[in-house]
C-alpha cells in the first residue's frame, strides 16, 4: 500500500472539514460582501477538489499490478498532485486578479459577519492540519494537502486582519490587501508541489539520495568488484526503486558467490538507504566491454 493509502481516513476527514469551511465562507462572502472572505472560500474549494482527486488517486494506486502494468496504478498519486498544483497556480493568479480590480472600490462590507466567519475557518483549519502533519512527510500527495490546508489556514488569518482593521479604522482597502496575499500565499506552494512532481516525473535522484555514496556502500561488499549503469527514481513517494549492473571479483561467477553478493547487496540497500525493490544484473570481470553505452 503506498503511503497516500495507509492516511485515506485522515484524507476524508480534512475533506468533509475543508468542504463545510467553504460552504460556510462562500455564505459568509456573499452576505458581508467581503473578497477576502470569497478568496479563501475559493482556495478551500480547490483544495476540496484536490483532495477529492488526492483519494482518487489513493484508491487507484491500491490497485493490483498487471502485465499492462507492472508497477500497477501507483503513478496516479503523482499525477494527481500534479492537477493539484496545477489548480493552485490558476486559483493564485485569479485572486491576485481580483485584488487589483477590487482596489480602486469601495464596497460595503460588514466587518463583524466577516470576522466570525473567518475566526471559524481558522479553527477547522488548525484542526485539518494536525491531522495532516504525521502523514505529510511521507507522500506528495499528503504533503500538496498538508500544503493545501496550512496556505488555508494562513489565509483566514489573513481575512481576521483585515476584518479587524475595516471593524477598527473603517479603511476598506485591507479586504483587497488580504485578498493579494492569499493569492501571493497560493503561488510559491504551488510552484514547490510542482518542482518535486517533475523530479519524480522526469525520474530523477530522490532528494536526499547520494548517488556516489550508494556505489560506495555497494562496492565496499565481499565480492562486488565494481558497480556500474547504476540508476535510483521514484514510482511514488515512498517507493524508491534501484537497478544497478554489479561485477563481481571472482573470474568464474559461480552461483554460491552470485546468491551470498545479491543477499549483501540487498541488505545494505535496505538498512542503509531504505530501498526494497532492487534490480541487479550480476556480471563478470570484462563484461562491460560488450555493453554499448555505460550510464552512472
Amino acid at each position: 500500500m503506498t503511503a497516500t493509502g495507509r492516511h485515506r481516513k485522515r484524507l476524508i476527514a480534512v475533506l468533509c472539514i475543508t468542504g463545510s469551511v467553504m460552504v460556510a465562507q462562500a455564505v459568509g462572502a456573499w452576505i458581508s460582501g467581503s473578497l477576502a472572505l470569497l478568496a479563501d472560500a475559493g482556495h478551500m474549494l480547490t483544495d476540496s477538489a484536490g483532495l477529492a482527486i488526492a483519494l482518487v488517486a489513493a484508491s487507484l494506486a491500491m490497485r493490483p499490478a498487471t502485465d499492462a502494468r507492472t508497477y500497477g496504478w501507483q503513478r496516479a498519486e503523482v499525477l494527481a498532485a500534479l492537477a493539484n498544483a496545477t489548480i493552485l497556480c490558476a486559483v493564485g493568479v485569479l485572486v491576485i486578479r481580483e485584488a487589483f480590480l477590487r482596489w480602486n472600490t469601495e464596497p460595503e462590507i460588514q466587518g463583524g459577519l466577516m470576522l466570525w466567519v473567518a475566526v471559524g475557518g481558522a479553527v477547522a483549519n488548525a484542526v485539518s492540519l494536525i491531522i495532516l502533519l504525521r502523514a505529510s512527510g511521507e507522500s506528495l500527495n499528503m504533503r500538496g494537502a498538508y500544503l493545501e490546508v496550512l496556505g488555508d489556514l494562513l489565509g483566514s488569518i489573513a481575512v481576521i486582519v483585515a476584518a479587524i482593521v475595516i471593524l477598527t479604522t473603517g479603511w476598506l482597502r485591507a479586504d483587497a490587501l488580504a485578498s493579494f496575499a492569499i493569492g501571493v500565499l497560493i503561488l510559491p506552494r504551488a510552484v514547490s508541489l510542482l518542482r518535486d512532481v517533475a523530479r519524480v516525473l522526469m525520474e530523477a535522484t530522490p532528494q536526499g539520495v547520494d548517488l556516489s555514496e550508494v556505489r560506495s556502500h555497494m562496492e565496499a561488499l565481499p565480492g562486488v568488484e565494481e558497480v556500474h549503469d547504476l540508476h535510483v527514481w521514484t514510482i511514488t513517494s515512498g517507493v524508491p526503486v534501484l537497478s544497478a549492473h554489479v561485477v563481481l571479483d571472482s573470474a568464474e561467477v559461480d552461483r554460491e558467490l552470485e546468491c551470498a553478493a545479491l543477499d549483501s547487496l540487498a541488505d545494505c540497500l535496505r538498512g542503509h538507504f531504505d530501498v526494497d525493490h532492487c534490480t541487479f544484473q550480476i556480471e563478470p570481470q570484462g563484461h562491460a566491454h560488450h555493453e554499448h553505452a555505460l550510464h552512472a
